[in-house]
């Protein structure tokens, strides 16, 4: 960010309308016009996001919802809102992603010990900009009439190839694809979200929930040239994004193409430059897929301890990240409900550890994440490689 953004907040704010008005509407419509998608509906931040496309497919109390543990715990937490079961999958060690192959077998829709159990959607989850493999997701679910949900909070601007042609994320390929702005992301508000879906009467309801159920817009209100009562004529949520939010995100959506192209250069150049390491596994892009590459993880050598190789990345002035948690091993997740695998066998979990979740817990333990910005110079990007070579004794 720079002047840019400043001077976009500083018009929502000297317009004398600052909460959600005509800057969240013109960003969604500009979001929706870039991932090829009908609706738009900008909200808080992701989290918030999933919550109300895991309400709009029907998720209620006791229902399963199908997703990976290895994600943000906020994938997790947003079926625990509505009461729902996170039933873990485990990942791809190549992608990081879901394994399709693992979905169906976690499809429940019987009577065991007198209660009903029912899956009720697949969440999935673009790990670190990485498209799923969406053509085996979709083929399963729509065998089993489930609903899909994105979660493509870091997959602004990647694409995966569909049909023949080459589409963005979150156009969306499966029902709703929920987006994050966070600082961390590609492109930022500070914070907030956004839902994208070719279903307008989920839009309706996005729309509605967001803004405590207000059945009248307080643009709608303050603009009438007769008194408006509003009503509330459901249950809602304080979920909005402001305009100084969204005016920010407009400027930094113009920056987006050429931003994932710098980040794709950058990729490609530790491709390069890493290839060659013995025992050092590189990030693995399918030939469907185009990463926005929000993050680079690479797994570490045996050899390598993986606290020892970021502390002396960090003493040497380079900040790195573990790999990406599982939901299942944190402590909140002990009083949880949860499930895994396929539920008709017997698992053998404990504390902090599940055997039908090898992969998820092997790719928190053994990858790090390297530094990748936008603003990263090949000076600064040789550093990285030489400092690595260094930690892991290359």
């Amino acid at each position: 960010m720079d002047e840019v953004e400043a001077e976009a907040a500083k018009r929502a704010i000297m317009s004398g309308w600052v909460t959600q008005g005509p800057e969240v509407a013109a960003f969604e419509q500009e979001f929706a016009t870039y991932i090829g998608g009908k609706y738009a509906c900008a909200v808080s931040n992701c989290t918030t996001a999933l919550h109300l496309a895991l309400l709009a497919v029907g998720v209620q109390t006791g229902d399963e919802v199908i997703t990976v543990s290895h994600s943000y715990i906020a994938t997790a937490n947003s079926i625990r809102y509505c009461g729902g079961i996170p039933v873990f999958v485990d990942i791809e060690p190549q992608t990081y992603n879901i394994n399709p192959i693992l979905i169906e077998n976690a499809i429940s829709d019987r009577l065991q010990r007198g209660i009903a159990e029912r899956t009720r959607a697949i969440l999935i989850v673009h790990q670190i900009g990485m498209p799923c493999d969406m053509k085996a997701i979709l083929d399963i679910a729509h065998r089993h009439n489930l609903p899909v949900i994105e979660d493509a909070a870091c997959a602004a601007g990647s694409e995966i190839l569909w049909n023949g042609q080459w589409e963005k994320i979150g156009k969306p390929h499966g029902d709703i694809a929920c987006f994050s702005f966070h600082p961390r992301k590609i492109i930022s508000t500070g914070d907030g979200g956004m839902l994208t879906t070719n279903n307008p009467e989920w839009d309706k309801q996005f729309r509605l929930w967001r803004q405590h159920g207000m059945s009248v817009p307080d643009t709608v209100r303050h603009g009438a040239k007769q008194v408006i009562f509003e009503s509330y004529p459901m249950l809602g949520y304080n979920y909005r994004m402001t305009d100084i939010q969204a005016a920010v995100g407009r400027e930094q959506l113009k920056r987006l193409p050429a931003i994932v192209e710098r980040r794709r250069y950058l990729a490609q150049r530790y491709q390069e430059m890493l290839k060659d390491w013995p025992g050092l596994k590189l990030p693995s892009e399918p030939v469907w897929a185009k990463s926005n590459w929000q993050s680079y993880c690479v797994r570490l050598p045996q050899k390598c301890d993986q606290r020892q190789v970021m502390q002396t990345m960090l003493d040497a002035g380079i900040s790195t990240r573990r790999g990406i948690m599982c939901a299942h091993r944190e402590v909140a997740y002990q009083h949880e409900t949860w499930l895994c695998g396929k539920k008709q066998e017997k698992c053998h979990c404990e504390k902090g550890t599940c055997d039908r979740l090898f992969e998820s817990e092997q790719a928190q333990d053994r990858t790090i994440v390297l530094p990748l910005f936008h603003h990263m110079t090949q000076q600064e990007q040789d550093y990285v490689v030489k400092t690595l070579k260094i930690a892991c004794q290359v």
